[in-house]
Order: C-alpha cells, then sequence, then structure tokens
C-alpha cells in the first residue's frame, strides 16, 4: 500500500498540522471537562454531548460548522475547508492537547476556526479570527451553526416535539428541552448556543437553515439570501445558528466566539452571556492548553525514533489523561476507565488517584463491578472480568506515590454505602475467587475482556482461563499491599486462594503448548488445539508472563509458542486460525470476518500488552519488532490511512483482503494508553516501589541511546540510557549505585546514567 504524508508535526512539536484537508478519513482530535466531550475532524466534523453522574447524556452538537459571507457579493464559504470539491488559496488544521485550529483563505479572506471545551461547563466554545487580506473593506458575516440531537434523532415520518427559539435577553438560541439529565424525573432543561456580541440574524429550525433538501456545505439560508432566516421551531427538527457582524477594513481583523452546549436553567445561560465574550473565550483557551500540557509533564522522552518523541511527549499522554476520565466515550466502560487510570498513574499518579475513586464509587457493595454506566443506569451487562481491573489499578497507584495508608481512605458503594479503599479492593478480589464455574475456574459469564465471547458462559457454568490468570495477578499484588499496610490478618488465605487457582490453571488450562482462553458451558475448550475455530489464543499468553504463572524456562517455550503460531509481518494475532461461522457457544467475535476486530486481526491492545512481556521477558529484538508493528508510521509493517499522531485499536489482518494492513478505529482504544505505560514502565524499566523507583530497562536492539525525564515523588530524574557491550550499571550523580534503586531527593534534579 502507497503511504502519503497528509501533514507534519509543528516545529514546537505541540501540534500536528494537516495540510491536505482530504485524508484518507477524518482524522480527529479529542476535547473534554468532566462533564462534557466532544471531538472534531480536520474539515470541523465531529459530535460533542454534556453527561451527568449517572451517565445520562444529551447530544449537544452532532456536527459543526461556520461560514464566512460576503453580502455584497452575495457569496460564501466555510472556515473549515469544505466543501471538498472547492479550492481554498490556503488550508491547514493544527490538532494540538484540548483544541484545533482550523485556517483557511478564500477570496481573499482569511479565518482562523478554533474548537476547544473549557476547563469546566457543559460546553464547547469556537472562536473565530477573521482578516480582511483585500486592498478594499469587506461587508463580512460570520454565522456559527451546529446540528443537534439535544430534541432527539430525527426519523422521517416521525416526530421532533421541542421548541425553540432567539432568548432576546441573552441573544442565545434556545431549545426548551423535556429530559431526566441530573435526576430521576423529566424536567425542562435547555441546550443553546451563545455568541460573543449579539447576533444580526438566527436560525433554529433546521429545515429553514439548512433547507429540506440542503446540505451543510450549502445550506439553503446562506445559498438563498446569504444569511440567516430568523426562524422559530415548533416540533420539527433543531439546529442552531447565530449570524454576526464582521465588516473589515482593508488588513483588518475581527474576532468573534460562539458556545454551544447544556444548560439546567435560562439563568444559567443569561449569566453566560453576562460574561462570555471574544477575550474571555481566549482566557479560556490559554487556561486548558496551560491545563493539558500540565497534566502531562510527568514523563518526556528522546529516543532514536522522531515521530515517537514526539507522539509521545503529546498526544499519547493526552489520550491516556482522557480514556482515564471518558473510557471508550460511546460508553462509561468500568474496565476501560480503570486499565486506563492505570496508566496514567504512570506520569500524574496524583490526578490518577482521584479518578480512581471516582471509578470506585460505581461498584457493587458485593465486590463485584459493572461493565458500564450509561442511560442513568449503573449496568452489569453480565461481565465477569471488571473487578480484576481496580488492584492493578490501587497497585500502581500505590506504588507510584509511595503512600499505603491512601488505601485507608473512604469511598462510597454505589448504594450509597462506603469502606476504605482497602476494603473495595478485598471485596474486588475475594468475590472473583467465589465466582468459580467449572473446575473451579472463575466464571466468564457474558464475557470477559474479550468482549465477542459474550455467548460462552450465560448459563454460569462456562470459565475463563484468561481471567483466572489475571485474577492471580491481582491477588498477588492484593497480598503484597496486605503487607504494606500491615494488614497481615489476610495474607495466609490469600496464598492458599492464589496456590489454589495457579493448581487449577495448570490442570484445566494448559493445552500442552499454551494455555487455553476459556471453557464453555458445554465444557468445550475456547483457544486449544480441539477447538472449532480460534486454536490460539494470545491474551492468556501475555498474562502468564505477567501474573509470573510458571517458571522462567516454561514461559520463555511458551513466547516461543507464540513467535511460531502467532505471529506475522503485520503482528502477533489475537487468535489464530480465525472463526469462519457462528458459534453460539462462544458469541458475536465469531460472526465478524476473519482478519478483523478480535477475530484473527492484529489487535493493538494486545499488542501493547505483548510489548511490556517483551520487556520482562528480556527480548530486545522482539521489544524492538513489536514496537515497530504498533506504530503507524513504520512502512515496513503498518501503511495506515489513519491519524499518525494516535494509535489504533487493530490492523485488519492477512484473511481481510483489501484492508489488509489499514488501521481500526483510533483514539477510542487503550492502546495508545497501554503503549504509554508499558514503554514507561516495561521498556524504559522506570518501575515504581514504595521503596523508590528502580530501573530495570529492555530497550529495542538498535537504540544505542535515548533519554528519558520523570518526576518521581518531587525529584526530577535525567536519565540517560548508553547500550555497552562490557559495562553495565547505574551511575547517579556521576557516581556508580549498588543495585537498581535510585535515590529520591525532593526538589532536585538528578542526573541518572544507565549503562545496559
Amino acid at each position: 500500500m502507497e503511504y502519503r504524508e497528509y501533514g507534519h508535526w509543528a516545529s514546537d512539536g505541540r501540534e500536528y498540522v494537516i495540510t491536505d484537508r482530504k485524508t484518507p478519513r477524518h482524522w480527529y482530535n479529542y476535547y473534554f471537562n468532566d462533564s462534557y466531550n466532544a471531538f472534531a475532524s480536520q474539515v470541523g466534523f465531529g459530535e460533542g454531548f454534556a453527561q451527568d453522574g449517572t451517565g445520562r447524556r444529551v447530544k449537544s452538537v452532532m456536527d459543526r460548522c461556520a461560514y464566512i459571507c460576503d453580502k455584497e457579493q452575495g457569496s460564501f464559504h466555510t472556515a473549515v475547508g469544505l466543501p471538498m470539491r472547492e479550492s481554498f488559496d490556503f488550508y491547514e488544521c493544527r490538532h494540538g492537547l484540548g483544541y484545533s485550529v482550523i485556517v483557511c483563505e478564500k477570496n481573499g479572506i482569511r479565518s482562523e476556526y478554533t474548537v476547544f471545551v473549557p476547563a469546566e461547563g457543559m460546553r464547547e466554545i469556537w472562536t473565530v479570527k477573521v482578516t480582511n487580506l483585500r486592498t478594499t473593506p469587506a461587508k463580512l458575516t460570520v454565522v456559527g451553526y451546529a446540528a443537534t440531537d439535544c430534541d432527539g434523532a430525527y426519523t422521517p415520518q416521525g416526530y421532533n416535539s421541542c421548541a425553540a427559539d432567539l432568548d432576546s435577553e441573552s441573544g442565545a438560541v434556545c431549545a426548551k428541552v423535556a429530559s431526566a439529565f441530573g435526576g430521576k424525573k423529566k424536567h425542562f432543561e435547555y441546550d443553546y448556543m451563545l455568541a460573543s456580541e449579539r447576533c444580526v440574524a438566527y436560525d433554529t429550525r433546521r429545515s429553514a437553515f439548512i433547507g429540506t433538501y440542503g446540505s451543510k456545505e450549502c445550506p439553503d439560508a446562506l445559498v438563498d439570501g446569504c444569511g440567516c432566516k430568523n426562524s422559530a421551531t415548533c416540533t420539527e427538527k433543531i439546529c442552531f445558528a447565530l449570524e454576526l457582524d464582521c465588516a473589515l477594513d482593508a488588513g483588518e481583523s475581527k474576532t468573534v466566539a460562539f458556545t454551544t452546549g447544556h444548560a439546567a436553567s435560562m439563568e444559567n445561560i443569561k449569566s453566560l452571556a453576562d460574561s462570555f465574550t471574544a477575550a474571555s473565550a481566549a482566557s479560556e483557551l490559554a487556561g486548558v492548553i496551560s491545563a493539558r500540557a500540565a497534566e502531562s509533564e510527568g514523563v518526556s522522552i528522546e529516543t532514536p525514533d522522531k515521530n515517537l518523541n514526539l507522539a509521545f511527549n503529546s498526544f499519547y499522554k493526552y489520550a491516556t489523561n482522557m480514556g482515564s476520565r471518558w473510557a471508550r466515550v460511546r460508553h462509561n466502560g468500568y474496565r476501560d476507565m480503570a486499565s486506563d487510570t492505570e496508566c496514567l498513574a504512570a506520569f500524574n499518579p496524583a490526578l490518577a488517584w482521584e479518578r480512581f475513586k471516582r471509578i470506585l464509587t460505581y461498584q457493587y457493595s458485593t465486590g463485584y463491578c459493572p461493565r458500564t454506566f450509561i442511560d442513568g443506569k449503573i449496568k452489569p451487562n453480565n461481565f465477569s472480568d471488571c473487578a480484576v481491573w481496580i488492584t492493578f489499578t490501587a497497585y500502581s497507584i500505590v506504588n507510584e506515590l509511595g503512600d499505603p495508608s491512601l488505601l485507608d481512605e473512604e469511598v462510597l458503594f454505589n448504594d450509597g454505602t462506603s469502606a476504605t479503599v482497602f476494603e473495595h479492593l478485598r471485596r474486588a478480589v475475594e468475590y472473583l475467587y467465589n465466582f468459580q464455574g467449572l473446575h473451579g475456574l472463575i466464571k466468564i459469564w457474558g464475557g470477559d475482556w474479550n468482549d465477542g465471547m459474550n455467548l460462552a458462559g450465560l448459563k454460569e457454568q462456562g470459565v475463563s482461563v484468561w481471567l483466572t490468570i489475571a485474577w492471580v495477578r491481582a491477588n498477588k499484588q492484593f497480598i503484597e499491599l496486605c503487607r504494606l499496610t500491615g494488614k497481615t490478618e489476610y495474607i495466609e488465605a490469600h496464598e492458599k486462594m492464589g496456590a489454589y487457582m495457579a493448581e487449577k490453571i495448570e490442570k484445566y488450562g494448559w493445552d500442552g503448548e499454551y494455555y487455553i482462553t476459556a471453557i464453555n458451558d458445554k465444557g468445550e475448550k475456547i483457544g486449544s488445539k480441539e477447538s472449532r475455530g480460534g486454536n490460539m489464543y494470545l491474551n492468556p499468553q501475555l498474562w502468564a508472563v505477567f501474573a509470573d504463572l510458571a517458571p522462567k524456562e516454561k514461559l520463555d517455550a511458551l513466547m516461543k509458542t507464540v513467535d511460531e503460531k502467532l505471529e506475522t509481518p503485520l503482528g502477533a494475532l489475537v487468535n489464530n486460525p480465525g472463526y469462519d461461522e457462528f458459534d453460539d457457544c462462544v458469541g458475536n467475535m465469531t460472526c465478524q470476518p476473519k482478519g478483523t476486530l478480535i477475530n484473527q486481526a492484529v489487535y493493538l491492545h494486545p499488542m501493547a500488552w505483548k510489548l511490556a512481556v517483551e520487556g520482562i521477558m528480556k527480548r530486545p529484538e522482539k521489544v524492538e519488532q513489536t514496537l515497530k508493528q504498533i506504530l503507524p508510521w513504520d512502512r515496513e509493517f503498518a501503511p495506515t490511512v489513519g491519524e499518525p499522531y494516535i494509535l489504533f485499536n487493530f490492523y485488519y489482518g492477512p484473511e481481510s483482503g483489501y484492508r489488509y494492513g489499514t488501521p481500526g478505529q483510533s483514539w477510542r482504544t487503550a492502546t495508545t494508553q497501554w503503549v504509554t505505560k508499558a514503554l514507561i514502565n516495561f521498556v524504559f524499566g522506570l518501575k515504581p516501589t514504595v521503596s523508590g523507583l528502580t530501573v530495570d530497562p529492555c530497550l529495542p536492539v538498535s537504540w544505542q541511546s535515548c533519554r528519558v525525564t520523570k518526576t518521581f515523588r518531587g525529584c526530577t530524574y535525567n536519565i540517560e540510557y548508553v547500550r555497552s557491550d562490557k559495562e553495565k550499571g547505574i551511575e547517579v550523580d556521576g557516581n556508580p549505585v549498588d543495585g537498581n534503586l535510585l535515590p529520591i531527593k525532593a526538589g532536585k534534579t538528578v542526573k541518572v546514567k544507565v549503562l545496559c
């Protein structure tokens, strides 16, 4: 496949600059705070929604655009580079951490359209700076437009039952919407668009602005009259549009701003209107840029791979931050938030701890953890694995911060009762131990990490070997936390539990050369030589290493089996061979075409785990190979049509035909988060313990040197790694040290040299 560049990194590395509008698909950026999430592509396409504490959502923005209207010429063009069939004199999109800027020039007019989500509030902000490059004055207006589903999706021959109009007091266009948002009973709230100055015209009715047969690229209101029509809405589909005056002398510039979102009352909108200006919007943007940079300061890298440095030092950490708060965005996945928060701890453990305590509040007092919370409900969805992730997260954060007393903090369960964080962990570990099915292994129920294995255990007999292995790891970490907190009364019982489960795994989960992944309700093995398809799965093998489940010799042989049976030039397959037909004793993954998603594709979340495992097993050649296979810019392994500044959920495998090697979705995956953690903890080998930071690297074999800067408990470590065939060891401030534990000098910068 031909690889083409559509942009480049900015010289300061803080933005990715897209210079060709017509990327193979939309290249997205995301923006968020604790109550609002939005995304936009290089041509402004995207969505935004508000969310309350139990996952009720209002789809405030389903698409957005801004238009520059020339009243004298009777023409208009967009400020986002659309439509593709039209040419622009200049275009670029700059995606940054928490914002995007689209710059266009057309007909002697330059526009800079910026979109972001402020630090607080259920809204997003757009600013449009317009510059007249002509030698004569220009009588212009700027129109901000948002499609919305606050009134529900449009359905042909259906009804939209809300009303919308201009509020003369605030100057906002507002929709009055009946909603249960923020509570259990329906009540009226408002979605709105507000501008930095009073509008000269507006629209709230989609059929008036867009038209019955129009489109966002050619709205009827602008085609017919080069401006809005002042339309109210009564039980028709709502939109929001505000037209602002922007008459400019030659060479003059003006900035206007729009904000759109959800409000509990008209009073909230009126209060915002009193303070919202182009200057206040600029101030809010500056605050977001500063905050997002500060949240990612904990680690930076410098390796021979310049693209990796740029992506890691910006978007990889930013995506980890967002995932910790918003999981996969489409829903609030419990395991997703917990696991992403574990990854966040590698560079911002203080923020991770606050996020983690929030996650715990959705846990049941039994110890069980749900799959998600959405639409005002906490939803178990019959998933069995979610509880295992909270121990991993707590263990990582406690070791980063070096403070086991954190586990004594009280946190609510979802029924309103409370317990210490330690008790949350204990109940989670013991819940899973007691959730036994066939052969005493942990039940798979409606799925473990593999969402598509949703039919394997609904009769509550089927079991997950992978989850039982993961539980062994969690139980070991729990025992260590018991020692650190002095709660030694639990250790003996949990050591016996761990020995029991390890014995069961070896007896019923070992297939002669590798571990199976599950056993279904009928007692049939999944991921075995005996299976009808999917004879081997990647995850159980990787997690056997994470759990230190067997002697090193056995684990070495196990990883060689992975090389033999799952490795392809593109990467390790998530399972092999793929399923050819639906298996109602496995689940929906068997409906997926071979070579896609979790049916014989190169699924990159497990590949990120594999990167960590290769580091643990000290296989530098495989560390290098696995990293190259994951990263999107390597031509040999992964030609791509997706964003080069972020990672994907999978690459289409050899069985997928013309899609081979192309990526699945971006952003909404744990790949980026786990690559971030794997690099810090297992490749650079910076492993936190309560005693301090240890260094145990396994660098890619071709890296002769690299550097990492990490802040750890107030001490800044500048670490230089140098490959050496002769000397091995660690120097701190020029002096050799015994072992690999670094001294902590709070408030100081420590120079570390690692000969490896």
